[in-house]
């Protein structure tokens, strides 16, 4: 009996230690899928380059899918990733963001975690959304934008600034112009003149290119709410007019390499930068750490890394959805940080 009992003992000792060495089933592949409200952007490379090496790093597979700016084709997405059984959802923007709210909801249902990117949905929950604060990184940017006026003109400038903004009735446009004029209105003698710039280079000329005829030399500056993706069409403007865009102090957030090559060139006066690639490698990790049953970052702490520009990082409450919101520091480019800095990502996108 006793032999017996011994050989039973044994026998569950080597059931138990098999997976130790290899003997058991492996462990299943976990898949993250991830979906862009538009891939062709520089900074939405950015994110979607950061998200793949980070999966890489973790053995992790990352589906990526362009939505084109379409919310019925990211909707349709969404459930794609569904029915693939994925095991959390990197949410990398959206054109919509109240529409996209049902394709959240049912990730919410089924227990699929989230991670949002660059703008997070106005309904259901997502674990994280990790980006930086538009308004205040576009207060930051107004800020450096006054004191350049200040500098040039003395401490009252006088004369006309033009505002070239994203599109109308955005979320990110209302931000962007929230922390802009909550320092320009208070240059009394400054009177702004807007321009839809509409996210792309084209109207960005065309609206820059019909202000300033209509004010010429009464302009003394001009902010581009998002420089990536609107200053080669103001700059291009400028210089068909006959005037030198090294006048016009430019200045405002998301940089991108045609921003930084943009300062390079003495064209662009400064750029928040936005913390697009690290954004999608936390994203995956935290997503990583949720699969494996350890804590991510919650409400009221802060989370730092010696030598990250992004660093330190406050948890706070998500101001559009159920969640939290990691607010990742920008760095001001080139007053803080020179363009050819290997950390920015522009630099490791373009290497």
């Amino acid at each position: 009996m006793e032999k017996k009992s011994f050989v039973l003992i044994m026998i569950l000792l080597a059931l138990l230690a098999a997976p130790l060495f290899g003997g058991g089933q492996e462990e299943k592949e976990l898949i993250y899928g991830m979906t862009i409200r538009d891939a062709s952007p520089p900074y939405a490379q950015a994110m979607i380059r950061g998200a793949q090496m980070q999966a890489e790093k973790l053995g992790v597979k990352i589906i990526v899918s362009d939505s084109q700016n379409d919310i019925i084709k990211q909707l349709e997405q969404i459930d794609s990733f569904l029915t693939r059984g994925v095991n959390g959802l990197i949410f990398g923007g959206t054109i919509d963001t109240a529409a996209v709210i049902p394709g959240i909801k049912k990730c919410n249902e089924r227990g699929v975690p989230i991670m949002a990117l660059d703008n997070a949905p106005e309904g259901g929950k997502v674990e994280l959304w990790i980006s930086f604060d538009i308004t205040e990184s576009s207060k930051k940017a107004a800020e450096i934008f006054a004191a350049r006026l200040k500098l040039k003109q003395g401490s009252d400038p006088s004369g006309g600034v033009i505002e070239i903004t994203g599109a109308l009735g955005d979320a990110f446009t209302n931000e962007c112009t929230d922390g802009f004029h909550s320092i320009i209105d208070g240059l009394k003698k400054v009177k702004v003149v807007k321009g839809e710039g509409n996210w792309n280079n084209e109207d960005s000329f065309e609206r820059t290119s019909d202000l300033l005829m209509r004010h010429g030399k009464e302009v003394i500056g001009i902010y581009v709410h998002t420089p990536d993706i609107m200053a080669p069409g103001v700059v291009k403007a400028i210089e068909q007019a006959g005037y030198n865009p090294a006048d016009y102090s430019i200045t405002g957030i998301c940089m991108g390499p045609e921003g930084r090559d943009l300062i390079k060139e003495g064209k662009v006066y400064a750029i928040v930068g936005q913390p697009a690639m690290v954004s999608a490698e936390l994203a995956v990790d935290y997503l990583f750490k949720l699969n494996h049953g350890k804590p991510i970052p919650k409400i009221g702490e802060v989370v730092t890394e010696k030598g990250a520009l992004w660093s330190p990082a406050e948890i706070l409450q998500n101001p559009r959805c159920e969640g939290a919101f990691m607010k990742l520091q920008g760095p001001v480019i080139p007053l803080e940080v020179k363009p050819d800095d290997p950390r920015l990502w522009e630099n490791i996108l373009t290497k």
